[in-house]
């Protein structure tokens, strides 16, 4: 199975994590550089093998920090100025709790999609295997 890697020493920011998918994984590639992207890419056939591939995390614990509640909290806020007057309320909820250090962070969503296309996610089919390094 092919891998494709992450540099978690180049992450600081779910930004910089964007910039590094576009190094990593989709190399010269136009993209939405979000969360519904990211989990299109996953899916296989976007610069991605469309037969499954490992992502392998590199130094995952730095980025695990650098997407941790102070970041989960400013992407939130940014959430906050560009979502539907609707979502206003559970935005806000999500924010007062990552100010306090609960709930999800910006690292902990990227997992969760990830996960998403591996054995026992939604998209097992996609045949993503995450390596947390």
């Amino acid at each position: 199975m092919t891998e494709l890697r992450i540099d978690g020493t180049r992450v600081n920011s779910l930004e910089s994590f964007w910039d590094e998918v576009e190094r990593s994984l989709i190399p010269e590639a136009s993209w939405g550089r979000n969360l519904d992207a990211f989990n299109d890419i996953l899916r296989g056939d976007f610069g991605t093998p469309a037969d499954g591939f490992t992502l392998i995390w590199d130094h995952s614990e730095m980025s695990r920090k650098a997407l941790g509640f102070p970041e989960t909290v400013r992407q939130l806020k940014l959430r906050m100025t560009r979502c539907h007057p609707d979502a206003l309320a559970q935005i806000a909820k999500q924010i007062s709790l990552a100010e306090r250090g609960l709930g999800p962070t910006a690292f902990d969503w990227l997992v969760e999609i990830i996960k998403l296309h591996g054995e026992g996610g939604d998209q097992a089919h996609d045949n993503v295997f995450l390596v947390l390094n």
